[in-house]
């Protein structure tokens, strides 16, 4: 047994971790408090005793900017033996699509296992190769289903299950809010590592509240899990009542106002036009060669609210039209209160499609991956307005947010 200057935890230790903060009106004022950060100043006395993985990224960071990796490597009250990278890597150094590898982090010598297109016993494997009795997962999401963090958290709690470990989620904010759940809910024939189970596209949930509810409706078998919630958060906060600093969760997610957009624009992946990537406004700024002023002018037409759009000129330095200068709009979210992304991106795909005669789906209908069926793409092609298409959804949303509510950890 690793010598510890802590308590062993105790039952009423852990319920208080595991629950949110029931403070006074005047406490929940004071700044907002992420799950490590409660963990850390319970004495780590949740993972006494245990050798710890965990799952993050260079969004893992505390109040101060320093990577809890470092702080947990350099505090002898917590058993820090492994580190496991997602996407983009544990350190950040890949582009979309892409991993670190296995290698040694030369920060702090320790092992660092690549979960990237990893899952089942595969990724089982390696929690077991890594020797850890908890998996610890921490990493900051933006609030889209189609953000493939939310999936490295399901198969990895799907793996730590088969590999018989413990799992520990640490919270952080939905930087979009979480006040409601919108757009189309995926229908399982589409899962992929966009979205490997049936939530809404802008889920409106925190990671800590997806994993009570990934346990409970998703994994064949659950898994022993505990959440360490935030303190100090309302489902109302944008990202920048946190007073955390921003980190890119990827490289192309370099603002919170990019996650603002993002769960509505990034289905323009799924089309021939850019959304945005090769430039300093992905997902903001979208285009191709032979769109002009009219599909900013169409888009304004409908008034939508919280939003307003701006013919745009830019040339991407990677990506779909790398190197061309091509025309679009520019989304500009003036009430973020008021914005809807979901219905804007499908908005913007109508209008898109009614302006320029060389709108084109991607050949291997990505967008129904995006949107989690061949509903949106097919009512589109038919002729459907915005209004028509955010009808088609409503029954499967409504069902989703009775599912929803029952894991819900914050007001």
């Amino acid at each position: 047994m690793r010598p510890s200057r802590r308590a062993v935890i105790t039952t009423a230790t852990a319920a208080a971790l595991s629950a949110p903060s029931t403070a006074s009106a005047a406490q929940r004022r004071r700044r907002l408090r992420t799950g490590f950060e409660r963990l850390a100043q319970a004495g780590y006395s949740l993972l006494d005793g245990e050798k710890v993985g965990i799952v993050t990224n260079p969004t893992g960071i505390t109040r101060d900017a320093r990577h809890i990796v470092d702080v947990m490597h350099a505090d002898a009250c917590v058993g820090l033996t492994a580190v496991f990278g997602p996407e983009h890597g544990f350190r950040g150094t890949a582009q979309a699509g892409g991993s670190e590898g296995r290698h040694d982090d030369p920060a702090t010598g320790l092992p660092v296992y690549d979960t990237y297109l990893k899952s089942g016993r595969a990724l089982a494997d390696v929690f077991t190769a890594s020797g850890v009795d908890t998996v610890v997962f921490d990493i900051q999401d933006v609030g889209a289903r189609f953000y493939t963090y939310i999936w490295t958290l399901y198969d990895c709690m799907e793996a730590a299950q088969l590999a018989g470990k413990r799992f520990v989620v640490l919270d952080r904010p939905n930087p979009v809010t979480g006040r409601a759940a919108l757009g189309p809910v995926l229908h399982k024939e589409f899962a992929t590592f966009v979205g490997r189970q049936p939530i809404a596209q802008a889920h409106g949930m925190t990671v800590a509240e997806l994993a009570r509810l990934f346990n409970e409706e998703f994994l064949t078998e659950a898994v022993p899990l505990e959440t360490v919630p935030m303190s100090g958060w309302k489902r109302s906060d944008f990202y920048d009542a946190s007073g955390l600093p921003w980190v890119p969760p990827s490289p192309n997610m370099p603002t919170p106002e990019t996650a603002l957009v993002y769960s509505g624009t990034c289905l323009f992946e799924g089309t021939n036009l850019s959304e945005g990537r090769g430039t300093t406004r992905p997902f903001e700024l979208l285009g191709a060669e032979g769109v002009d002023r009219r599909w900013a002018a169409a888009a304004n037409e409908l008034a939508l609210p919280g939003v307003r759009f701006r013919e745009a000129y830019f040339a991407p330095t990677f990506s779909k039209y790398q190197g061309k200068t091509i025309g679009g709009v520019q989304v500009h979210a003036h009430d973020r209160a008021a914005f809807d992304p979901v219905r804007t991106g499908i908005a913007l795909l109508v209008t898109a499609k009614r302006v320029w005669s060389g709108f084109a789906w991607r050949p291997d209908n990505w967008i129904d991956k995006l949107t989690g069926s061949t509903r949106v793409r097919t009512m589109i092609d038919a002729g459907a307005d915005t209004d028509a298409v955010v009808a088609g959804w409503q029954e499967d949303l409504a069902a989703f947010r009775r599912t929803r509510r029952k894991y819900l950890l914050y007001r």
